[in-house]
């Protein structure tokens, strides 16, 4: 065995579901499985019930975080046909979150005209995260170019919007954008075994795409989870929503792949530790992780945190596991024990 410290570790795209979603996921629950999963901070997404589209949302949505955070945290503005943004909403917003394609929840931006206002309206400082799959992925990086904005494409799934993005980049566009360890590690075969457990925005691609993004990885600033916890009984439904949790499996499965060889340890820190902060100008918290590297171990979801009680990755074989998460010298994990108490977590500042 050998022991890997990392500093504070970032998961910039999570959903933990409260207000409205509390039986899937809650703030207590899912900041401590993200501190069970080495991580130290979590930016939340706006697609609650109600969804946190205003100030006054955004505010309560942060007093809930708060009082029941065990980890450290940012929050998301959304925007939707209905729900443009104000500006003077954008200080205490990470960033701003819009979605170009159905997904789950009611948030959705269809008319040209509202997606043109709130790029108009936004500030160019903060940045704007979009959900957009295929074609659609084009529209923002166009609006990124002709309007001066920071634009971040989220959890870019497939060989053609990995290679559209580095494309962008070449030629000075201002986009970043993020993986998400599901589609590094998971393909359109697991999703057959998988079932419904697989459903998914965007959806599992093929061994080719899970290629392109590890051959691509230099273009990528981020990986992040996409925790989008759902409850067994709704995903076995007739119509399972989409999403999967994913903030306490995403390390393990990172530092297997530095210890096969696939992934330097730097550059998991660039993407865990410094691509978070500066795509979204926020100061990862003074932390140390501890992990323990070697050995062979399983995840299992009976370990997890999660309220949701499930992983797509059952069973599947790590070298990694965490030991000891200590944040602002305070040991908030340790041995599979989380220790940090709701509450103790802290809003993220700006770098």
């Amino acid at each position: 065995m050998t022991l890997l410290a990392l500093p504070g570790l970032i998961d910039a795209h999570v959903h933990l579901r409260e207000p409205g979603g509390e039986h899937k996921e809650d703030i207590a629950s899912g900041t401590a499985a993200a501190l069970a999963g080495g991580i130290t901070g979590v930016l939340d997404m706006p697609n609650n019930v109600p969804p946190v589209t205003d100030g006054q949302q955004l505010e309560r949505k942060r007093r809930l975080f708060g009082e029941r955070a065990c980890c450290d945290y940012g929050l998301f503005l959304g925007a939707g046909e209905q729900a443009l943004p104000r500006p003077e909403d954008a200080a205490e917003a990470v960033g701003l979150k819009l979605y170009l394609t159905p997904t789950f929840g009611p948030l959705r931006l269809e008319s040209l005209g509202a997606l043109l206002a709130i790029f108009k309206g936004w500030p160019a400082a903060r940045p704007i995260a979009v959900h957009a799959e295929g074609m659609s992925m084009a529209i923002p990086i166009l609006l990124a170019q002709l309007m001066g904005k920071r634009v971040h494409l989220c959890h870019v799934a497939r060989a053609d919007e990995i290679a559209l993005v580095r494309a962008a980049k070449e030629r000075g566009v201002a986009v970043t954008c993020e993986v998400a360890p599901h589609h590094l590690y998971l393909t359109r075969e697991d999703a057959r075994a998988l079932g419904a457990l697989a459903q998914m925005k965007p959806p599992l691609a093929g061994a080719e795409d899970v290629d392109a993004l590890w051959r691509n990885l230099g273009v990528v600033d981020l990986v992040a989870s996409d925790h989008a916890p759902h409850t067994l009984t709704e995903k076995q439904s007739a119509e399972p929503p989409p999403g999967v949790p994913g903030v306490e499996t995403m390390l393990p499965l990172l530092v297997t792949s530095v210890h096969e060889g696939r992934l330097s340890a730097d550059r998991l820190v660039g993407l865990l530790h410094e691509g978070p902060q500066r795509v979204y100008g926020v100061r990862a918290p003074e932390a140390t992780v501890e992990i323990e590297v070697g050995g062979h171990l399983e995840i299992r979801a009976a370990n997890l945190h999660t309220r949701c009680g499930w992983t797509p990755f059952e069973g599947r074989r790590v070298n990694a596991r965490v030991r000891r998460v200590v944040l602002r010298g305070r040991t908030v994990f340790e041995d599979g024990h989380v220790l940090g108490r709701p509450g103790s977590g802290c809003q993220l500042r700006s770098a």
